[in-house]
């Protein structure tokens, strides 16, 4: 066997001693990890020489220390290493949001996490938290009541309805998960519904820190439903394209990958602690982070978490998810992340997790240079888009062909921006009512879109 090593996984004990429950404790309050009992500081093997005794020992830690009694989190058995018989520990991240040395309860001396090689005490205000998850709902999205119940679908019920669903008006808000046991409108509902108040922030910084704000969006106060699909019409809009016409077949490098943020964002909703503050998006010169509150579930590990185990936070609205094909529940949105950025793109926390998507160097090289990059010249994709959309706003009855001399571009160019970020094609005579337009199904779906965008 290899020599231990010590690190924020691994303790190495050289003998059982009343600090084992304390360390026990930190590993179930965090990501869990490993005792060794029977190796020094410095990773050598000397053995334990009473192992029925020293198990023994244990196992009265487990079952009279420590609140609540981990049972299924710790597993005990001999390894031998150099010759020597060695205890190892193995500990699980307890299913438990909180656990303390009995004698001294839930306080800062009897609540203690893993912090590098070493046990912390929790602050007064992580054990607070923590303890009042333990009593509460998991899913306090959907038990918690609304404060307001004239609550309208509009953009919920045809999204159900453009996916085969049958719905009723008496049982709509029942089987979707949308009202309290005492009938009432829950706050995932509000969440969902015309009337939401919470924010869903897109800012965009000037530099590498927060230092300057150079625009500030809020795609929420409206369903969240509606408010993702403006996020991931902005964020595909800064995708900037650097495109190489020196080899056949071109190559495009996008700034960043699509399917990755997409994922992230989808888990920064589903997954977020809503009671604590909403997600955010922040685009910076050479990243995008990814904010949701609440860190883990306190029943999922770390492992677990990087391997695509999935147990959302607020499990109801996930079903809601998927049953419109935003998230296939399957788990597999954060191994995408990690095979494209790996792990270090996570930075969690017990009150956070920040995805930080970088920005392919190159691609971030023109776009912070303001180069024109993945058009012929002439405005940039996005602009032309934009372009395009205001004047329909301000002129709904206006003919495709009165709109190119504001774009400045061909009618062809135009539908091909749009399919670009519609993931579909709509082909239009050059006369067409833009008015009429706009009320057929799938234009429909993305103009309206960008036409209530602020």
């Amino acid at each position: 066997m290899d020599k231990f090593i010590e690190s924020d996984g691994v303790e190495l004990k050289e003998k059982f001693n009343d600090k084992f429950v304390k360390e026990v404790v930190a590993f179930l309050n965090t990501n869990g990890g490993k005792i060794f009992i029977g190796v020094t500081d410095d990773g050598f093997a000397v053995g334990v020489k009473n192992i029925d005794e020293t198990m023994r020992k244990i196992s009265d830690v487990l079952t009279t220390q420590i609140e609540p009694q981990p049972e299924d989190e710790v597993d005990i058995r001999v390894v031998f290493a150099e010759g020597k018989s060695v205890l190892a520990i193995d500990i699980k991240k307890g299913k438990f949001s909180l656990y303390c040395i009995k004698k001294y309860g839930y306080s800062a001396s009897g609540c203690l996490v893993r912090v590098g090689t070493t046990c912390r005490e929790m602050t007064d205000q992580q054990i607070h938290r923590r303890y009042q998850q333990r009593f509460f709902n998991s899913d306090i999205l959907s038990s918690s009541t609304s404060s307001r119940q004239d609550l309208t679908f509009n953009v919920l019920r045809p999204l159900y309805v453009e996916k085969g669903f049958i719905l009723h008006d008496e049982t709509f808000a029942k089987n979707l998960g949308l009202l309290t046991d005492e009938g009432k409108y829950n706050v995932m509902a509000e969440l969902l519904s015309d009337q939401n108040r919470f924010s869903f922030i897109f800012v965009k910084f000037a530099g590498e820190d927060k230092s300057a704000i150079s625009q500030r969006s809020d795609y929420g106060r409206k369903s969240i439903l509606f408010g993702y699909e403006q996020m991931m019409n902005r964020i595909s809009a800064e995708n900037i394209c650097l495109s190489d016409t020196t080899v056949r077949p071109r190559v495009d490098t996008y700034c960043y990958d699509y399917d990755s943020v997409n994922e992230a964002v989808v888990n920064a909703i589903v997954h977020n602690d809503w009671s604590i503050s909403e997600p955010q998006v922040s685009f910076f010169s050479n990243r995008i982070e990814i904010l949701s509150h609440g860190g883990l579930p306190y029943n999922l590990s770390l492992e677990d978490f990087f391997a695509g185990v999935s147990r959302p936070r607020n499990e109801k609205l996930m079903r809601i998810f998927s049953d419109l094909d935003i998230v296939d529940h399957t788990g597999h949105g954060i191994p995408i992340i990690v095979k494209r950025y790996g792990k270090n793109a996570f930075e969690i926390t017990d009150s956070h997790i920040i995805v930080t998507i970088p920005f392919d160097e190159k691609v971030a090289v023109s776009l912070n240079a303001h180069l024109n990059v993945g058009t012929n010249g002439g405005l940039r994709a996005k602009d032309t888009a934009f372009t395009v959309l205001s004047e329909i706003r301000k002129n709904p009855s206006s003919t495709a062909e009165e709109i190119l001399g504001k774009a400045k571009k061909p009618l062809s160019a135009i539908f091909l921006l749009f399919k670009r970020k519609a993931r579909f094609f709509v082909s239009v005579p050059r006369r067409t009512d833009i008015g009429k337009l706009l009320s057929k199904r799938p234009a429909i779906q993305f103009y309206r879109r960008f036409l209530h965008q602020n």
